[in-house]
């Protein structure tokens, strides 16, 4: 976000309201879906707000149909979002693999809840945290972005768009049922300044244009249907031009050119926010609305004189390895708490290679982790 001293107003705002507010300051235009708990919400400010600047809101009769109808609107040039929750995030997987082969840019919003299958509906989890990495099949480079707050579901919301954009990628927003309830006082900037990225556009001659090129940063520009531009799309593995092919090289490059697009720029793609880990002995690690009860209790435990700090990857996926590899080094416990019998612990415990003492904190009832159960962790394990 670009800084500014402009007076800005403040408002209660709930979280799922940032998140379709986010999006419209993004510059999406489109979104299609299909109502579900808990993220009902952000399609139901969109319904309202998208026709208002020119946008088209569009519910489908499933969750299938709904990406399907997002990846399309992109391909025809729109910045386009759906948002959904667990059982709709399953049903879009295969589709999610079709618009990381296809390379086209998108948004899905999931809204975190109980599960597996129908689940809890109305209730916190963060369980799907693996599924946003490995829920398709096939080799392919994620992107998601955790938000804490309402602020963050607005920031996030935006940065999505950006890295979608910039990297011609899917894009996964990865919140939950409390954050996306919850109602807080934000203030958001004016429009004039958040920095928006736009898709880059083809400059060659239609004739010498290829909708998948390989180029030294492997980010094909990307012509819209009907701008003149020939291109074919689809999820068979394909040439440069877009037609299936199954010759081997081609097939490397392509699967190559996913993993290259991405891999290099970690550390644009990567956002880590770290507290009180100047002096820390051990850290709690923990992501979403965990880490606001997280943070609690490291002010509690430092009142103790108990020199801890707090990791919060904004960015889940990619992981942020370089970033642990080097803080590891010097902690002697790392605590990851997380709404789920154990997910995004995996990651820290592969990244530590034994360095350090690696605890989980994790609750799967329904219910929040609190501060106190964190503080007492804290105080358990050092």
């Amino acid at each position: 976000m670009i800084k500014t001293t402009v007076p800005k107003k403040e408002r209660m705002v709930l979280g799922n309201r940032a998140c379709a507010e986010g999006a419209i300051a993004a510059g999406c235009r489109f979104f299609a879906g299909y109502p579900i708990t808990p993220s009902t919400e952000i399609a139901e400010v969109l319904a309202r707000e998208l026709p208002k600047v020119g946008g088209k809101f569009i519910q489908m009769e499933d969750e299938i149909a709904s990406l399907a109808a997002v990846i399309g609107a992109s391909v025809a040039g729109a910045k386009s979002m759906t948002a959904t929750s667990g059982p709709g995030f399953s049903l879009m997987q295969e589709h999610i693999g079709y618009a990381f082969m296809a390379e086209v840019p998108c948004v899905i919003v999931d809204v975190q809840r109980g599960g597996p299958s129908t689940g809890l509906p109305t209730k916190v989890a963060q369980a799907d945290t693996m599924q946003a990495r490995w829920g398709t099949h096939g080799d392919y480079y994620a992107i998601a972005l955790a938000p804490s707050s309402v602020a963050e579901c607005f920031d996030l919301t935006v940065r999505a768009f950006n890295l979608a954009e910039k990297y011609r990628t899917p894009v996964i927003v990865l919140t939950d049922e409390v954050v996306g309830h919850m109602r807080e006082k934000v203030e958001f900037p004016d429009s004039s300044q958040i920095r928006t990225i736009n898709r880059m556009k083809p400059t060659v001659h239609p004739g010498w244009y290829q909708h998948f090129e390989i180029n030294p940063h492997f980010v094909s520009a990307m012509a819209s249907f009907g701008e003149g531009y020939r291109f074919n799309i689809t999820g068979l593995t394909h040439n440069p031009d877009g037609f299936p092919t199954a010759r081997a090289p081609v097939v490397k490059e392509k699967l190559d050119k996913l993993r290259n697009k991405i891999t290099p720029h970690i550390h644009d793609i990567v956002q880590v926010r770290e507290e009180f880990m100047e002096d820390a002995h051990l850290a709690v690690f923990a992501y979403g609305i965990v880490a606001r009860a997280a943070r609690q209790a490291v002010r509690m435990a430092r009142e103790k004189r108990i020199k801890v700090g707090l990791i919060q990857p904004l960015t889940v996926w990619p992981f942020p390895d370089v970033y642990m590899e080097h803080v590891m080094e010097e902690l002697d416990l790392v605590i990851v708490a997380e709404l789920n019998q154990g997910q995004l612990i995996r990651e820290v415990k592969r990244v530590n290679r034994g360095r350090t003492r690696v605890r989980g904190l994790n609750r799967y009832d329904s219910e929040l982790i609190t501060p106190d159960q964190i503080f007492r962790k804290i105080r358990e394990e050092k």
